[in-house]
This record gives C-alpha cells, structure tokens and sequence, in this order.
C-alpha cells in the first residue's frame, strides 16, 4: 500500500517490509497454515531465529523448559505467538540499534502479547490486535532513523507521548502516531490494528475511542493494555469506560482482562521460581 502522498513530501522514509515478514505474511494468510513452512521460514534467517528463540524464552512467555528450535516454539505458543514475536523481531530489524529505543522495543513486545490475548479472550482479531501493540511506537523509531540529533532531545524532554506529539509536529511537521499508522498501511496491516494505531495517543490519555471508525475493538484493547501496562489499578475504570463504545460487554472485558494479567503474572512468577 502507497505511502501518504503528505508524508512524502515531508522526506521522511517509512522502511519498507523485510522480505520475510513479506513471505510471512503470505504464509499466514493460507487458512491451512504449513507450520513446516513457518518454521522453516524463520530459522532461515539465522539472526532473525536466534532474535525469535531469545524472545520466547523470556519471562514474559514463561515457558517450563528452555525452546530450542522454532517448531518447538510453534508447538508451545502457537502459531500466532510465534509469528508476532517473529514479526517484532522483523520491525525492530529495520531501524538502527539505539539506546534511546529500547525502551519502545521493551513496551512493544509486552503491549503486543498483551493486546494479542486480550483480543484472544474477548473472540476479537487476536492477530491484528498483537500487531497493533507492536506497531503502536513504531512511529518514534521512524523519526530517530530519519533525525537522531534532532529527536533524541524531545524522546528525554517530552513528560509522556501527548506532549512528544506537540514536539514532532513542531520540528517535523508529522507526529509518530501518523508516521506508525503510515508504517502498518504500507506493511499491509489490518484497517483495524492502523486506526489503534493512528489513534492510541488521545484513547489512552481521554479513553475516548474514535467515534468515525466503524471497529473500535482494538483502540478499546490498546487502552486496556496500557492500563495494566502503567496503572493496573485503574483497569476496571478504563474497561466500563472503553467497552461501551466498543459495543463490548463490560464484564466480559474486564474478565478477560484480568485473566491475561493472571497469566502473565504466573508466567514472570514460574521464571522467576526456575532461576
């Protein structure tokens, strides 16, 4: 998908697709997915495998056993799981190594496996809603590549994601929630998972989802995972706030909520226990 012609004008390069994020994508687009193929895809890429072994075998996923291989991620994870951490791997590769990011890639894979299994317990789009968490920063790293000098001073000075807006449209004329929106159009990402996205700034700060965007499930997740993210305390008030306008039951949203807070808790707890 083409680029915003407004954002070209700006000269500020949206990284185009990895070749195998591109073969991936058509892998998990087969209703019938050869998970022979998937596996076989990732580990021919030695560094992107060995980016996917190291994230899996991380706290976050608190697998009883050290993964060895890919088909054996596949087989603990699923398929999904395996293809979002692979994914996250794959968007992370495109842009430089960088302290100041790492905390973006940090917040990335945790709000990915997040919203991914919130979506997963709600019966909402498990896929785009894991996507939409990884992609949902990726705008700040686009304009780190584009102007490091310039960007690294307001990633420090900007006392959370509103202001950093005003910022970027200050120096660049853009801001990194249209430049990640931009991104997910031209990776071909759901509709759904680009409108969390382009929006989650003012979601998360307002709780006020997007009213001229026919699914709002994903911007109601995006809030979701950002409350347990940053405020576990106050998901209960994000959830009867947000599931309404997402024509979403309340209890069943704060039900699942809290039950991917559980799993999550236990998997860092198991971790802990085995080190």
């Amino acid at each position: 998908m083409p680029v915003d012609a407004q954002l070209r004008s700006l000269n500020i390069d949206v990284p185009a697709q990895p070749e195998a994020l591109v073969k991936l994508s058509l892998l998990l687009a087969d209703e019938d997915i050869n998970l022979q193929a998937l596996s076989g895809l990732i580990e021919s890429d030695m560094a992107l495998a060995a980016a996917v072994l190291k994230a899996v075998n991380s706290s976050l996923y608190g697998l009883a056993g050290r993964v060895q291989t890919v088909q054996q991620a596949i087989t603990f994870l699923g398929t999904r799981e395996v293809a979002a951490v692979t994914f996250e791997m794959g968007l992370k590769a495109v842009f430089p190594p960088a302290l100041e990011l790492e905390p973006v890639w940090e917040r990335a894979g945790a709000r990915g496996l997040l919203m991914g299994r919130i979506a997963a317990a709600l019966d909402v789009d498990p896929w785009a809603s894991h996507s939409a968490g990884l992609f949902e920063e990726c705008g700040k790293a686009v304009l780190y590549r584009h102007a490091s000098e310039r960007y690294r001073p307001m990633l420090k000075a900007a006392k959370d994601d509103e202001e950093l807006l005003f910022l970027e449209h200050q120096e660049f004329g853009v801001s990194h929630d249209a430049l990640g929106a931009a991104l997910c159009e031209s990776w071909g990402l759901a509709p759904s998972a680009v409108h969390s996205v382009r929006y989650h700034v003012i979601v998360n700060s307002t709780h006020e989802l997007p009213m001229h965007i026919q699914r709002r499930a994903i911007c109601a997740i995006s809030a979701l995972a950002n409350a347990l993210m940053n405020d576990p305390d106050s998901v209960d008030e994000v959830g009867r706030a947000v599931a309404p306008q997402a024509d979403m039951d309340v209890v069943m949203v704060l039900r699942g909520t809290r039950k991917v807070q559980q799993q999550i808790e236990a998997a860092i707890a198991r971790s802990a226990t085995a080190a």
